[in-house]
């Protein structure tokens, strides 16, 4: 820029002819404004900056959000509502817009816990979610997620900013990476797309609404007062006295069903499903008991986001409830990757 203006000086203090003086003239001015639009588009570094700062100068938000899982047959849809109060306050709020399947997950000063109000109970995690993985829902996730990861995709359009980031997922090998899509105005998150290594979207979430440095009352992440207001939200379930055996479409080559048992229970029934294999694993189902007072057991394991329910993942099992039936899948072989594949093609049949 510095140059073209010399040269323009110089040209004129040389005589050129008037002619050749206003082209020129109007040459540097047009770079000029070319160079200044330039300056005023952010970079990735600026951008990146930017969320890390917003970040840090948050005390908190509300959002709420419609998640797709595209996992199954058919997609499933959900309503989330997500609370975050600093420094370590959360309250997200999962819905299935079709079926009265809710769950809740909280973090207070007494630890992390998934309430499952249908059911009546509540099990508590000795956790450090959600630090522990990324969120697609949470914004102060997806923003680490853009500044941690070195190699992440930048671009710009008339509104949002666009980042396609790897995941760091429990599963990260079968949902490697994310677009993360904000808008330019505030930086607060538009969409997020979770993609397999074909590229396929498999878990979309759409927000709708956000709002930064929200405030929230006295109570507001207290265990008890969730589950309360949760069960008026979704009534208990009334108690099964059957259920449909489910099997999981994905399972490892070379694995496959050799035995099913039938176990009668105080409760009911319980169906074994035995696989084996290179990659032998056990599945278990059985109906849900519902408490009559509301409950609250310790679970072993990791709080683990299947997208359709909140499960526990240990090193050697993955256990949820769905839909009025308890799931456990355990396996001595199979990865944390793998117990995941599973379980989600079992919801899979759900849908159909």
């Amino acid at each position: 820029m510095f140059l073209l203006l010399r040269l323009a000086v110089n040209i004129r203090n040389k005589g050129v002819g008037e002619m050749h003086k206003k082209w020129i003239g109007l040459f540097v001015c047009a770079f000029f404004l070319l160079a200044l639009s330039a300056c005023g588009e952010k970079s990735q570094q600026d951008v990146t900056d930017a969320l890390d700062a917003k970040v840090q100068e948050m005390t908190g938000y509300k959002s709420d959000a419609k998640m797709t899982l595209n996992t199954g047959k058919d997609a499933q849809v959900y309503d989330v509502e997500i609370w975050h109060s600093k420094p370590m306050y959360y309250r997200v709020n999962l819905k299935n817009t079709k079926k009265d399947q809710s769950q809740m997950i909280l973090r207070n000063d007494e630890g992390v816990f998934v309430l499952t109000p249908a059911l009546n109970k509540s099990f508590r995690f000795q956790s450090d979610w959600p630090q522990n993985s990324s969120q697609a829902y949470l914004y102060e996730s997806l923003v680490q997620d853009i500044v941690k990861d070195e190699k992440a995709s930048f671009k710009s359009t008339d509104k949002h900013y666009i980042f396609e980031t790897k995941t760091n997922y429990q599963n990260s090998t079968m949902l490697p990476k994310q677009e993360i899509t904000l808008n330019k105005s505030d930086l607060a998150p538009v969409s997020v797309k979770i993609m397999d290594t074909d590229n396929k979207v498999l878990i979309k979430v759409d927000f709708s609404k956000v709002k930064f440095d929200s405030k929230f009352d006295k109570g507001a992440f207290d265990t008890k007062r969730n589950m309360t207001s949760a069960k008026i939200d979704v009534p208990t379930l009334a108690q099964q006295k059957s259920f449909s055996v489910l099997y999981p479409e994905d399972i490892p080559k070379g694995t496959k069903l050799s035995k099913e048992k039938k176990i009668e229970t105080e409760n009911g029934e319980r169906v074994v499903l035995m696989y084996k294999g290179e990659k032998p694993f056990t599945l278990v189902q059985e109906k849900s008991q519902i408490a009559k007072t509301a409950t609250s057991t310790v679970a072993a394991g990791e709080p683990f986001d299947l997208g359709f329910t909140v499960g526990a993942l240990t090193d050697k099992s993955l256990s949820w409830t769905y839909n009025g039936v308890d799931f456990m899948l355990a396996s001595n072989q199979l990865t944390p990757d793998e117990l995941s594949t599973v379980a989600r093609s079992v919801q899979s049949q759900m849908g159909k």
